[in-house]
């Protein structure tokens, strides 16, 4: 079984952390709002996608200028 480390908010945390604010908050605003809002949940789920395909994810770019740094690297 593998455990993360908690120690920190390193950007491998805060990743999964967004994707699932997105998604379960759209879920939300579909069911309550609009429908349309699914499209918001479909955008986080091909992001996710790309992300484990080709290692880029947009977010990781906000992240790192506003100051959170990978595990890995720093």
């Amino acid at each position: 079984m593998f455990i993360a480390k908690t120690d920190r908010w390193y950007l491998e945390r805060v990743i999964p952390l967004i994707a699932g604010i997105f998604t379960l908050g759209s879920l939300g605003l579909g069911i309550l709002v609009s429908p349309y809002w699914f499209i918001l949940t479909g955008i986080v789920g091909l992001n996710q996608i790309i992300l484990s395909m080709t290692g880029f994810c947009p977010m990781t770019v906000f992240l790192d200028k506003l100051g959170c740094k990978s595990r890995i690297t720093g």
